[in-house]
């Protein structure tokens, strides 16, 4: 009898085939009328050794997926035998799906073809189901399923080839499958690995995939590219028709209602234009999928002969298998089957002859700045809008009708982008962490910000330990459940205060496909119980063994944190809401919500981001939400599945991120300090508290750096003063002259002027709390004798005057001053803005040369002023100026000032400070 338990949870292999297993398949029958035919001459005319690494490419409808599983297998037993003379060490040959619709509907159809029962020869595991035994031949899996075994067995005892099937849809667990799979090829000489797929760069899987063998006529002498082997489908007639809506798809909220009604009209339109042929309709999500159907079968005719299914993943197997079933229905029976992507590829649904294509997808995005992942729903691709129109031709002549216009067609990007480059990451990285293996191998490699985010989740969720990652023994515990891992986490903290069973139905309900109406998981929970759905039952079981497998471990099962090391006193074995609602908290505790005082909608979460509950929900008004499931809707974080909980029960759960923190503000003169408890991004309460010196300083200290220290400290003119010297010390010396710009300064305040801060606390006016004794304690010693020698306050110029200097701000020292027009004043050899020198030019009279600051390295810039203190001319070469420029500004300006010298020879005349008449000169 085949085997129907859920997969053993240890994935180790049945055994070896029996005698009667291992008898040639006849490749004939099971190739007849398949175009993948020439397949097998192919194989056994290319050099692909006993355990072949081969690429096979193959468009939609060649039979593949069929055909290549049992050829490998009898390649694998043909050339054991003849090499080893023995066939009892084969292993099973793997086929991946990267669904699990596909994967048993692969296996039924070859078993059918073979003529064996289910579970013989051929045999299926997907999650919560499995048809095998000990004869199995070939197993058809999901990548998930692989991924587990992998995990737990890296040397995949008992299988002799894997092959991954639809590798150009780029999923995530295809990638990571690819990557250790290449791997362990590398190190077993006896495993196979074969890539398959519709649309595929052949060349540049055939590099990556490698023969296994180093040639001297590979580039380099590396490694040779593996085999490939290709296929031609026959292109039946493929009629396209455009059906662009009058309103547009998408809004805010996600698909719009408008467009729903105009995909169902659009198949209503179909089935009427078209006299035979079955409908396959593509909407991006399950909620689309169930109301396009309802819409579809109120807008048919009375009457009508038609039937309407929907095709989900969710979708019992029951009804998965009669959908995929060919049908021999009455004369004019016809059927519209709405489905999701899980249609577009690998699955060949009978008597289907019309597309109706929506345009839209539904995929996974990360948002790195708010840290959140979820489905958001966009444009198609050409590629995929390709596969789902070749549904219609796949059997014979079929036509499509796209919900868009040619214009939007050309618009749509080329292809679907790989999963790796637009999902969470967490457990990608754990598994490769896991594994040890080469991140190098992936197809592609993981984007650095996504990577980090990972990182950080697994560090915060205590699977690793910080880079270069080290697992932990959690983290492998995590690794091995064939659930998220924030699932999985939920799992063990759960277990530990609850009861491995309560977990368990809590995790199952979680990872549920069952979508929950208005985002309620506590309906979901009594409708997977009330239909006693057999997936969910068999989740319950395999999760509450796997709890308690690791609960017997030492150092594996741990509380949720520190602060809770108890488990519950009275563990509880039937879970209430409740208890799911605490599950759901200790698996995704920064997910914990709190209602928003504003709205009955909207939630503050513990990641410090916002989501709303969608409209009707009956969970509107609760206080506190712990929510598993949150979507990404035109930018919008949506809430799609959440229970309500107590206060407490956050605080339990969020326990890791809970914080005590006082902090001060400084505004209008006064200092004020709050003592706020936080879960996260959510604060619980804010109580004033006295403000100590440390507190006030910091507040103080914050309010200069972000409104500006002018505004705040309004320095005064000789603190100004100061700074710059200081400043122009630090640019032209270095250390130990302190660096004095605002940034600086604004971030040391607390260490350079607490008294000064202490007065402003206490309530005294900025203004006048004297701020340049604190400026002088950053004074070197004993350099600070030096102070006014190397940067004078002033300068004697020849009138016999002393003129004050006005030396750069430091935060423009590079010549950009706002005091100068850019070119107007000239810049040292250092590159640096010199002190200003304004003074009045006929007081300069006889002067040939400007003066220096610090040692004679930096001119002073000499800007020359009229009589009315209007400047004339700025120079740090007082020689050129009287010989070249002086000629000009005596002409322009001594009928302007008759009454003050204006000498034809300067360099001789005697400076003078008033007119001529007053005669107050330099002698």
């Amino acid at each position: 009898m085949p085997d129907s338990r859920p997969p053993r949870s240890d994935h180790s292999p049945h055994g070896a085939p029996s005698s009667r297993g291992s008898a040639p398949f006849d490749l004939t029958s099971i190739a007849a009328g398949l175009p993948g035919a020439t397949l097998i001459d192919q194989m056994a005319n290319s050099p692909v050794g006993t355990f072949p690494r081969l690429v096979v490419e193959a468009p939609p409808g060649t039979g593949k997926t069929t055909l290549v599983p049992p050829l490998v297998a009898d390649h694998l037993a043909r050339h054991a035998v003849s090499s080893t003379g023995a066939s009892g060490g084969l292993g099973r040959v793997i086929v991946t799906q990267p669904r699990r619709m596909a994967a048993r509907a692969a296996a039924r159809r070859l078993a059918t073809l073979t003529g064996t029962r289910l579970g013989e020869d051929i045999g299926f595991s997907v999650r919560g189901e499995s048809r095998t035994s000990a004869r199995t031949r070939i197993e058809f899996v999901t990548t998930g399923v692989l991924l587990n075994r992998l995990l737990r067995d890296p040397e995949l005892a008992g299988v002799s080839a894997v092959i991954l099937d639809e590798v150009h849809e780029r999923h995530l667990d295809t990638d990571l499958s690819f990557a250790m799979c290449r791997e362990l090829a590398d190190l077993r000489d006896d495993l196979g690995l074969v890539v398959m797929s519709a649309t595929l760069d052949a060349t540049m899987w055939a590099k990556r995939l490698g023969s296994g063998e180093v040639t001297a006529d590979s580039a380099g002498g590396g490694e040779a590219p593996a085999v490939v082997v290709s296929a031609a489908a026959e292109a039946h007639p493929l009629e396209v028709r455009w059906a662009p809506p009058k309103h547009r798809p998408l809004d805010a909220r996600g698909v719009t209602r408008d467009f729903l009604d105009h995909v169902a009209r659009t198949c209503v339109d179909a089935l009427s234009d078209h006299d035979s042929g079955d409908v396959l309709v593509f909407a991006p999500g399950a909620r689309e999928v169930e109301e396009i159907a309802s819409r579809i079968g109120l807008s048919l005719p009375a009457g009508a002969d038609t039937e309407v299914v929907t095709l989900l993943g969710r979708t019992p197997a029951r009804e998965q298998d009669a959908i995929l079933r060919p049908h021999s229905a009455e004369v004019g029976r016809r059927r519209v089957i709405v489905s999701t992507s899980v249609a577009e590829s690998a699955l060949t649904v009978p008597g289907v002859r019309i597309v109706v294509d929506s345009g839209l997808a539904r995929g996974p995005r990360l948002d790195t700045r708010r840290g959140m992942s979820g489905l958001v729903t966009t444009r198609e691709s050409k590629a995929s809008g390709v596969q789902r129109a070749g549904r219609a031709a796949r059997l014979g002549p079929g036509v499509v009708h796209r919900c868009l216009s040619e214009s939007e067609w050309a618009a749509l990007p080329e292809q679907t982008p790989p999963e790796i480059a637009t999902s969470d990451l967490t457990s990608a990285v754990l598994s490769l962490a896991v594994w040890g293996g080469d991140p190098d191998l992936l197809p592609e490699p993981m984007p650095a910000g996504p990577r980090r985010v990972a990182v950080e989740n697994l560090l915060a969720l205590g699977a690793i330990e910080d880079e270069p990652i080290r697992v932990t023994e959690l983290g492998r515990s995590i690794a091995r459940i064939p659930a998220s891992v924030w699932s999985a986490r939920g799992l063990f903290d759960g277990a530990a205060l609850l009861s491995p069973n309560a977990a368990a139905e809590a995790v199952a309900v979680i990872e549920s496909e069952q979508r929950s109406p208005g985002a309620d998981l506590v309906a979901t929970l009594r409708e997977l119980r009330r239909s006693k759905d057999r997936r969910f039952v068999q989740d319950v079981k395999r999760f509450a063994d796997l709890a308690s497998e690791s609960a017997d471990a030492d150092g594996v099962r741990s509380p949720p944190t520190a602060a809770n090391p108890r488990a519950s006193p009275n563990p509880t074995t039937t879970l209430t809401p409740e208890d799911l609602g605490l599950v759901v908290a200790l698996a995704h505790p920064l997910q914990i919500g709190r209602l928003r005082s504003s709205s009955s909608t909207e939630y503050l979460l513990a990641s410090g981001t916002a989501a709303s509950l969608p409209r009707n929900s009956s969970l509107q008004g609760s206080r506190w939400l712990a929510i598993s499931e949150v979507g990404l809707v035109g930018g919008r974080a949506v809430i799609r599945a959440a229970v309500a909980i107590d206060q407490d029960t956050a605080e339990l759960a969020g326990a890791g991120l809970m914080a005590t923190e006082e902090t001060a503000s400084f505004d209008r003169g006064k200092v004020r300090a709050v003592r706020r408890t936080r879960l996260g991004g959510i604060e619980l309460s804010a109580t004033p508290i006295k403000t100590s010196p440390e507190l006030a300083r910091s507040a103080i200290a914050r309010s200069v750096r972000e409104r500006g220290a002018r505004e705040v400290l309004r320095p005064s003119e000789a603190f100004e003063g100061l700074r710059s010297r200081l400043g122009l010390l630090h640019a032209v010396y270095g250390s130990p002259w302190p660096d004095v710009t605002w940034s600086q300064l604004s971030a040391t305040l607390t260490d350079w002027c607490p008294a000064a801060l202490d007065r402003i606390a206490r309530g005294s006016d900025p203004g006048r709390v004297d701020l340049v004794s604190a400026l002088r304690t950053l004074l070197p010693w004993p350099q600070a004798a030096r102070l006014d020698e190397l940067v004078p306050v002033s300068i004697e110029v020849p009138s016999g005057s002393r003129i004050r200097l006005d030396y750069p701000d430091p935060d423009h020292l590079d010549g950009e001053d706002e005091r100068a027009e850019a070119g107007h004043e000239p810049q040292s050899p250092h590159g640096l803005q010199g002190p200003v020198l304004a003074v009045k030019l006929q007081e300069c009279f006889g002067w040939r040369d400007v003066p220096y600051v610090c040692e004679g390295r930096i001119p002073v810039v000499v800007h020359l002023l009229s009589p009315a203190r209007r400047p004339l001319a700025v120079t740090s070469d007082l020689a050129s100026f009287w010989a070249n420029a002086y000629l000009h500004v005596r002409a322009e300006n001594r009928g302007r000032y008759p009454k003050h010298p204006w000498p034809e020879d300067p360099l001789t005349a005697p400076p003078m400070r008033g007119t001529k008449r007053s005669g107050t000169m330099k002698r």
